[in-house]
């Protein structure tokens, strides 16, 4: 086996969650979901699809429909007209950030990741064989952001992509239309690929959408954009998205599509048009649900002495940091086993990050409050012996 695929291990997320994945006795805010189900007109519509047997193969870049939907949502939100072969539909968004990784790295060649980051993202890269370099987000008085200078530094003559997720899992850091026509200028400069991961677009406290680089980036620009369902319509299970490749590339798309498992389900195809076309006012539900939620984290764990913490401008994600934690995998460890909470231990989203933890604020809100208050009641009685 190569090394690259048998040095391979799970991230600390799931080897944390695995232990009692399923619990009914769990809180669980380690996962990037809530407890809602996927609303109801999205599973009519892929049930009705099934009826009308939506059961056969398609386009491997998705069907000719479920593209014409996504072109008329990204032209509605962001006044662009993207060309069809432009667009295909891997099946979950994690395989389009996989795809975008192949079309762009090679053994030996360098990618740098913009961090805290989702752990698989590095995975992703490094089983290919790519070297990673990774460029902190900082933190000040007003949020997280990005010192393009800090990009700048960590290219090399190597360097051929630089993942960026905006909004951003875990710190809830927005991108601004600036700090991307900084980051395009640099590509252009030196010759490496954007992959845009922008599944949380939806996600904003602010506006309607985040920024994205679908109104910066020319067409024959190197700019791979990521987006898809499982935020934005809590479709977390139906692994469904899409992504925005540069102009020329839609034979190349559908090759490797075929590779993986030529294309998502037809049916689930027809789910996401529904979503599309019906899902505004569940956005917006959605919305508010997380705005509460966001209220609840910062009065209990953001105005705690015990716990530093930055409101997120978008995404669910809170990233708390108890200053002196020794170990952020045995503090979400011992949150499990003596308080039934789910969290996602800091370490893995990236270097610099052991005295931090993920929670998801998507849950209902009397459970996610029940959840913090353990949290907190198991802080204020360890605190001496985890930092």
């Amino acid at each position: 086996m190569r090394k690259q695929f048998a040095n391979l291990e799970q991230n600390g997320i799931t080897r944390t969650a695995f232990k009692r994945i399923g619990d009914p006795t769990v809180i669980p805010l380690w996962f990037g979901e809530g407890d809602s189900a996927t609303p109801e007109f999205i599973r009519e519509a892929a049930k009705q699809a099934l009826d009308d047997g939506y059961t056969f193969y398609g386009h491997t870049r998705g069907r000719d429909e479920f593209r014409a939907a996504i072109q008329t949502y990204i032209n509605r939100h962001y006044g662009v007209e993207v060309a069809d072969e432009r667009i295909t539909v891997p099946g979950s968004s994690m395989l389009g950030v996989t795809f975008a990784a192949q079309m762009t790295l090679g053994a030996n060649d360098h990618a740098v990741i913009v961090t805290p980051h989702w752990p698989n993202i590095d995975r992703t890269i490094s089983v290919i064989g790519s070297d990673i370099s990774y460029v902190r987000q900082r933190l000040d008085d007003n949020g997280w952001y990005l010192d393009i200078e800090d990009l700048r530094s960590a290219l090399k003559p190597q360097t051929r992509a630089v993942y960026v997720n905006s909004p951003s899992n875990p710190t809830g850091w927005i991108m601004t239309t600036e700090e991307q026509q900084a980051m395009l200028e640099l590509a252009r400069e030196h010759g490496f690929s954007i992959i845009a991961d922008e599944v949380y677009h939806r996600t904003v406290y602010e506006g309607d959408v985040a920024p994205s680089f679908l109104t910066i980036a020319d067409e024959s620009d190197p700019v791979i954009v990521i987006n898809g369902f499982s935020k934005a319509y809590a479709m977390t299970g139906w692994r469904l998205g899409w992504m925005v490749t540069p102009a020329g590339y839609g034979e190349q798309m559908a090759v490797l599509s075929e590779c993986y498992n030529t294309g998502a389900p037809a049916f689930i195809q027809r789910a996401g048009i529904a979503a599309l076309e019906q899902g505004e006012d569940t956005i917006h539900e959605f919305r508010a649900q997380y705005l509460r939620g966001r209220e609840i984290v910062m009065a209990k764990l953001g105005e705690h002495e015990l716990f530093e913490l930055s409101a997120p401008a978008g995404a669910f994600y809170a990233f708390p940091r108890i200053r002196g934690l020794k170990s952020s995998e045995a503090f979400v460890n011992r949150v499990l086993d003596e308080e039934d909470v789910g969290l996602a231990p800091g370490f893995t989203f990236g270097p610099g990050n052991e005295e931090h933890f993920r929670l998801c604020y998507a849950q209902s809100h009397e459970r996610l409050a029940e959840a913090l208050d353990r949290v907190v009641r198991f802080t204020e009685h360890n605190i001496g012996a985890i930092t």
